[in-house]
C-alpha cells in the first residue's frame, strides 16, 4: 500500500518518485503531482518577495531615520541582496514579475519598517519609491 498524499507527505514524494523512475505512469497520483508543482512555484515567488521585502524595509529605516543608523542595516541589506540576486539567477522567469514582486514586497516592507521605526504606515510613500534596479544596487543607501 502506498503513502497517500494528505497523510503521509513524505512517504508519497519518495514513492512518487520511485514510480517515476520505474516508469509505472499509471500509477502515479499527477493531480497531487501539479499541485505540488504549483506550490513550489508560488513558493519561489514568495521567497524573493521576502527577500526584497527585507531590502526594502531597511532602506526605508535607513531613509527615515538617518540619525540611528547601525551597521547591522547594512549587513541585512547587503545580504538579501545577494540572496534576492542568487534566487532570481536559479528562477529567471520571475524576472518577469517584478512588478508585482516589487509592489508586494513593498506593501510587507512598509509593515516592518513602521513596526521597527513606530512611525505609522501613512508616514511611508503609497507605493514603492525605489526602483527594483535601485533596490538591487550595491551602492544605494536613500538619503
Amino acid at each position: 500500500m502506498r503513502p497517500k498524499h494528505e497523510e503521509d507527505f513524505y512517504g508519497w514524494t519518495v514513492s512518487t518518485a520511485q514510480l517515476l523512475r520505474d516508469g509505472k505512469m499509471s500509477e502515479v497520483d499527477f493531480e497531487n503531482i501539479i499541485e505540488e508543482i504549483e506550490a513550489l512555484g508560488t513558493s519561489e515567488k514568495h521567497q524573493l518577495i521576502n527577500r526584497l521585502a527585507l531590502v526594502i524595509s531597511h532602506l526605508l529605516k535607513w531613509q527615515y531615520q538617518p540619525n540611528i543608523r547601525v551597521y547591522s542595516w547594512v549587513y541585512t541589506i547587503r545580504e538579501q541582496r545577494d540572496q534576492a540576486r542568487f534566487h532570481l539567477e536559479d528562477s529567471s522567469s520571475l524576472k518577469s514579475k517584478l512588478d508585482e514582486i516589487v509592489a508586494r514586497a513593498y506593501k510587507v516592507g512598509v509593515s516592518k519598517a513602521a513596526k521597527d521605526t513606530r512611525l505609522d504606515k501613512k508616514d511611508f510613500p503609497p507605493e514603492c519609491p525605489y526602483t527594483f534596479d535601485k533596490i538591487m544596487d550595491e551602492e544605494f543607501y536613500p538619503e
